[in-house]
């Protein structure tokens, strides 16, 4: 039973590569710069495959990146035309940086490569990536991302059919000097049309058959065309047998040909419980009656946890119960002793821990609710005119995401708080003088709704997690979002309560330092699991009905302090949108409920906003009215406004802010820039509904960056007014 590991995270045990990069991003022309980046990098990437082969018999080389492997391989295939760091970093997030979104449904973001609709379907190997990962080191099997999958989650391609042949020719130059390749095709699980199916056959038919041998891995879910699968020339197809429940069904039907390996990915990818070895072990025997060359793995990429649990300090029962990246290959290789026989370690990795975190008054609570529980008690248009004399807003009004930066002053003071450095009352004092400051920059600026900047967050979903019953947080549990940036994950472990409010005490200072109104900030239900380790034991839909039932009693608490908008953040709403649209309604119909159920105690004449950024959000407009907002604000710099003709589709009454500046990108945004996206959105809403914004939250820019940016923004905002007066 040999063993195959893939996608270890890229971010080190330390955040080595965060660190790396971004010290060269402070000074990029330093003497030495480069050569520190780039040996940086190399020692990290030694360290990943030193870590495989402690484990695992097979793995591939070349999955490390300087930033994204999507815009790697269009470099590679000669896409854009980059020859210095700087240039690369310009396309991550500088002045030309490539639009950015989910991979999937997960909350890993990529570069979308972009094709002009000029563009011939040639393309030219400019760069070797595996090459130059296998003459570094020699064990393992070159990485690269399938090109059904470049293609597919590109942009701008006009001609499919003619550019995925044309990319055959590409690939076969790519991988002509090895005996073996490791192709990552997680597109083969979506939905396929005939015609794509016929191409992946075309396209394969060309490169299976050069004389290399392809371990071809599907994830994140099942795939539609098995049977078609398997007549592909490649040596190994790796299937999810985690996420994707229908590949053992198609198995059992038309079982696996004896001239490939099956690569089973039995360890889950995307959550931390431990495997049941055992079990594992059964679904092998099970497996092995249908794929009579047989190996295992991971389910899906493992960058979607942290690097160990070694260095947690969890409560001993919830330790016990989690595996993170390489615990992942430790399971692995037992799974493999334990099918040939060998248990040793197998019980003391699966000790019996009895349940915990159950509350029978939460589960009651969600077992009472009935339909008019999801419904606010007025419809929108009575809401909207109530809550418009309320405010008294300007039109066009402004207003920011949430989050300022969090500086290095605010990092450390929080550090010396939970070291016990400072107390409790003096990093009280520090935050309110902090929410006391933003306040007063914010009425200089001249927006018209206000933040209280989020200083006492670390994380829109860490932050309440530490004050929710039923989660628990990490201390060094961080994985990739994008780039270098990272976050970490709470754990949900039991029942949700709020035992106490979770951020009243900063909204409702911040609230009474100005006349001006102060939104409220929380974290949506569907984004609070899709960015945790969620438990399995219980239907994500009762989970999510917890969550929502909590912020509906913060909401009260708002309420009662006079906080008159309130924003509910939902920026993962499209990411854990199930790949395939069968699985859609029964994901929507929860979805759409938590947040309804969250915000339907709210007063008619409270506003209720909603956030969601990043994500392709064309296809779901439909699913996103039926949340029963008043105000959305959506992400739209980067895809240059394209989310506009989606609105067109459909009767949306609501107000609406698309974000006019790319706040993943240091560069400040002229009112120039701004314009282009507001005027074409005018185009199609009215201008009494829109609002101007950034994108996201301001956390990780820099003061020097942010303050610019706003006066610009407010300016636009001020001279679109003048215009409409006029």
């Amino acid at each position: 039973m040999k063993t195959y590991a893939y996608g270890f995270p890229r971010l080190g045990r330390n955040r080595e590569y965060k660190k790396v990069i971004e010290s060269y991003w402070d000074n990029p022309l330093a003497n030495g710069a480069e050569h520190e980046l780039t040996g940086g990098i190399d020692k990290l990437e030694g360290a990943i495959l030193a870590t495989y082969e402690k484990y695992v018999d097979k793995f591939p080389v070349g999955e490390m990146t300087l930033y994204d492997n999507m815009l790697d391989t269009a470099l590679m295939l000669g896409l854009y035309k980059c020859e210095t760091l700087r240039e690369y970093y310009n396309l991550c997030n500088g002045k030309n940086a490539l639009e950015l979104t989910k991979w999937f449904n997960t909350n890993y973001h990529y570069l979308v490569p972009q094709f002009s609709s000029s563009s011939a379907p040639k393309f030219n190997v400019v760069w070797n990536k595996p090459k130059e990962a296998l003459e570094k080191h020699k064990r393992g099997i070159p990485y690269l991302i399938g090109p059904f999958t470049f293609l597919k989650l590109s942009k701008g391609i006009t001609r499919f059919g003619d550019c995925l042949p044309a990319l055959a020719d590409a690939y076969i130059e790519l991988i002509k000097d090895f005996s073996e390749v490791h192709l990552d095709e997680p597109a083969f699980v979506m939905e396929l049309s005939r015609e794509e199916i016929k191409l992946i056959k075309e396209v394969y038919g060309r490169i299976g058959t050069q004389g290399c041998d392809i371990n071809l891995f599907t994830y994140y879910d099942s795939v539609d065309f098995i049977e078609e699968l398997y007549e592909l020339p490649v040596k190994a197809i790796g299937l999810d047998f985690v996420n994707g429940e229908e590949n053992l069904t198609n198995i059992k039907k038309y079982g696996f040909p004896e001239d490939k390996t099956l690569v089973a990915g039995i360890v889950n990818g995307r959550n931390v419980w431990r495997t049941n070895i055992e079990n594992a072990v059964g679904n092998l025997r099970e497996l092995s009656r249908y794929a009579k060359n047989l190996a295992i793995s991971n389910a899906s990429p493992l960058y979607h946890l942290p690097v160990t649990i070694e260095s947690e300090t969890l409560e001993g029962k919830l330790w016990n119960k989690l595996s993170f990246a390489e615990e992942r290959l430790y399971e692995l290789k037992l799974i493999a002793q334990a099918y040939k026989g060998n248990v040793e370690g197998v019980a003391e990795w699966n000790r019996e821990i009895p349940d915990f975190g159950v509350s029978k008054q939460v589960k009651e609570r969600v077992q009472n609710l009935k339909e008019e529980d999801f419904s606010r008690s007025v419809s929108y248009p009575e809401r909207v005119t109530r809550q418009k004399e309320r405010l008294n807003l300007p039109l066009l009004p402004t207003s920011t995401i949430g989050s300022f930066p969090q500086t290095a002053e605010i990092r450390k003071k929080r550090v010396d708080f939970r070291a016990g450095r400072i107390s409790q009352k003096e990093y009280g004092t520090f935050i309110r003088e902090k929410i006391s400051d933003v306040i007063k920059l914010q009425e200089e600026i001249g927006l018209d709704v206000l933040v209280h900047g989020e200083f006492e967050r670390t994380d829109m979903v860490e932050f309440f997690a530490q004050k929710l019953d039923g989660m628990a947080t990490t201390k060094n549990g961080w994985i990739c979002s994008y780039g270098t940036r990272g976050y970490r994950p709470p754990i949900i472990y039991g029942d949700i309560s709020r035992p106490n409010p979770l951020s009243i005490n900063e909204i409702a200072f911040a609230q009474s330092l100005t006349k001006k109104p102060i939104k409220g900030m929380l974290t949506g239900p569907v984004t609070m699991i899709a960015w945790s380790f969620v438990r399995d034991d219980i239907p994500v839909s009762e989970v999510a009905y917890q969550i929502a039932l909590c912020l509906q009693d913060e909401i009260r608490d708002y309420e009662a302090n006079s906080i008159k908008v309130i924003q509910i953040d939902e920026p993962a709403f499209r990411e854990r949108t199930p790949i395939k649209r069968r699985d859609w309604e029964e994901y929507f119909d929860w979805a759409t409920k938590s947040f309804r159920l969250a915000s339907s105690r709210a007063k008619p004449e409270t506003q209720i906003q909603t956030h969601m950024c990043y994500s392709e959000f064309g296809e779901i407009i439909d699913q996103i009215v039926r949340m029963d907002f008043d105000v959305i604000t959506i992400e739209a710099s980067r895809s240059r406004g394209d989310i506009i003709q989606h609105f067109e589709k459909v009767k949306f009454d609501r107000q609406i802010g698309l974000g006019v500046w790319d706040i993943h990108s240091p560069v400040i945004p002229n009112t120039e820039d701004m314009k282009k996206v507001v005027n074409r959105a005018l185009k199609v809403f009215p201008q009494e509904n829109f609002w101007i914004n950034p994108d996201c939250g301001l956390k990780t820019r820099k003061w020097e960056e942010v303050l610019p940016s706003l006066r610009n923004l407010v300016a636009l905002a001020r001279e679109l007014r003048g215009k409409a007066l006029t």
